[in-house]
């Protein structure tokens, strides 16, 4: 049965570095990964692409349900809509904000539920978001909740956007990184908190590699 093959959910806020640990636990475990967050960011590139109203719950809810979405399972991590490559496009600001501001619709959310579901294949997944543990896998035998600092995440995603070659403004990134937060805690669906039961690690002052350890720790302790 489905409910019997482990899970590991690592959730968090935006730049808090969840991908990067999610990943890389998961080929440390030879388990599957779901990114949560970039079957929103997809929606919201389909949303331009089609030209779907942003304030039209029903019909972003239709089209949430109609995504053909693929992860690569190489270490290019490349995401596929409709056969299309999306990588490049889906790491952008304006595609997360948008993704952020989708992902408060109930309906769009209940769209997405079953998909992310559908992830829970032997023999495990670790699954990235910001609600794995508390609503899509909320009987995961193993939860984490990863955090750090607006500033330090800020300085994180600068960093990353720089490398890529994209300009941008750090005091932007951060106001933006706060305001994202912000959305993400108060929204009434599935707000941004921890878990009861899940270990809660501040990267602030971890490297990934520490941050790599802390999680496979909780997995192998039980």
């Amino acid at each position: 049965m489905q409910d019997t093959i482990p899970v590991l959910t690592i959730d968090g806020p935006s730049g808090a570095g969840k991908g990067t640990a999610a990943r890389a636990v998961a080929a440390r475990l030879g388990w599957n990964f779901l990114d949560s967050g970039a079957i929103y960011r997809a929606l919201a590139v389909a949303v331009v692409d089609r030209g779907v109203s942003r304030e039209d719950e029903s019909a972003l809810a239709a089209l949430a349900a109609s995504l053909d979405l693929v992860f690569g399972a190489d270490s290019t991590a490349r995401i596929l809509l409709w056969d299309a490559d999306i990588s490049g496009r889906i790491v952008t600001e304006e595609c997360g904000n948008l993704a952020s501001k989708l992902a408060a619709f109930p309906a769009v959310r209940q769209a997405l539920l079953d998909k992310q579901r559908g992830f829970r294949r032997p023999p495990g997944l670790v699954a990235d978001g910001r609600d794995m543990g508390t609503v899509v896998f909320p009987d995961a035998p193993y939860k984490v909740f990863l955090t750090a600092s607006a500033e330090v995440r800020a300085r994180r995603r600068y960093n990353q956007l720089k490398q890529k070659g994209i300009d941008v403004s750090l005091a932007h990134l951060t106001e933006e990184i706060e305001e994202r937060d912000r959305r993400d805690r108060e929204r009434q669906i599935a707000p941004l908190r921890a878990a009861a039961d899940a270990v809660v690690i501040d990267s602030s002052d971890l490297s990934v590699d520490e941050v790599i350890q802390v999680c496979l720790s909780v997995v192998q302790s039980h």
